[in-house]
């Protein structure tokens, strides 16, 4: 039905040629903007409902009872459902430590929560599928999974900030919300996220239909496509020092997979961008050591490249 009123719109209504590369292009961006945020609106508030029963306290007591290993799964799931970015990296981090959680749990955590994330499920959904969808969930979790193990093995709590351990947070009282509570935290928190990311959207969108509309087939695939054995690496690499949410960087993904990148190549890509972000490093280096901020973007890139090549064969 989208599909038909895009065509219609661009087609019929502002009378665009069908085939032409401008044409390809406003169909591109009209059809998967009404997708992208309807899906949004629905999943995103399904999701704060699921959200409301895992407050940030009860999050840390439930991770508390655990060590390693199931605490490094536990933390990994509950990142996926745990209200997380770039600005609250430093209390979540301080919040998990004081409450004696290994190191590598709770970097476990600080992986999986901005990289699986509900904006990041209902958009692969939306435009790939919902086998994609959850491929990328599982290697999300597995690779928060395995990282958290990885570094808490390598005993780097000298390389966490002293004054972090001498922190003393208060335990608040958990105040269970009524049914009503919830609905109207569901019903805030979507306008509260779109409000957020509507513009990342927008231009997610806007980049990814000149893409598909204007850059040759033959230029993808020369230098991302399944001829180029180091496409993965270099993909990782450019990814690392940008920023973006997913919200603006699945649409790009989109066209650049139609135009022939394989997908193991253009999910290393995104995920390269979400899960090392930018900010939250620089936001981390308040409470760790310059160090660890390297040996954990370097983990996480070289454990996002094999993915990448183990996407590209399987798919």
């Amino acid at each position: 039905m989208l599909k038909y009123l895009a065509d219609m719109f661009v087609y019929k209504a502002l009378g665009i040629q069908q085939g032409s590369m401008l044409g390809e292009a406003l169909d591109f961006f009209f059809y998967d903007t009404a997708k992208v945020f309807l899906l949004l609106i629905v999943i995103i508030f399904v999701v704060a409902i699921i959200r409301s029963f895992f407050p940030p306290e009860k999050s840390r007591r439930l991770l508390g009872h655990h060590r390693e290993y199931v605490g490094n799964f536990l933390a990994a799931l509950l990142g996926i459902v745990t209200p997380f970015c770039s600005c609250s990296a430093v209390p979540m981090f301080i919040g998990f430590i004081e409450s004696g959680l290994p190191l590598g749990v709770t970097f476990s955590f600080l992986i999986s929560s901005p990289t699986v994330n509900e904006v990041a499920l209902v958009m692969l959904w939306g435009l790939f599928g919902w086998k994609i969808a959850l491929l990328y969930t599982a290697t999300g979790v597995t690779i928060a999974f395995f990282a958290g193990i990885v570094i808490g093995k390598l005993k780097l709590e000298h390389l966490v900030e002293g004054y972090v351990y001498q922190i003393q947070m208060g335990e608040s009282a958990e105040i269970v919300p009524t049914w009503r509570e919830r609905l109207t935290y569901a019903r805030d928190y979507t306008k509260e996220i779109l409000g957020k990311v509507w513009l990342f959207v927008l231009i997610g969108i806007g980049l990814g239909a000149v893409i598909h509309g204007y850059v040759p087939m033959d230029y993808v695939l020369r230098v991302a496509g399944p001829g180029n054995p180091l496409a993965v690496p270099i993909a990782v690499l450019i990814g690392i020092p940008l920023y973006s949410n997913a919200a603006g960087t699945i649409p790009i993904i989109q066209a650049l997979v139609e135009k022939g990148m394989p997908m193991g190549t253009a999910l290393a890509f995104m995920m390269s961008i979400v899960a090392i972000s930018t900010p939250e490093m620089i936001i981390l280096r308040k409470v760790i050591k310059p160090k660890l901020i390297a040996i954990f973007a370097g983990i996480i890139a070289i454990a996002i490249t094999i993915v990448g090549y183990l996407f590209n064969a399987v798919l």
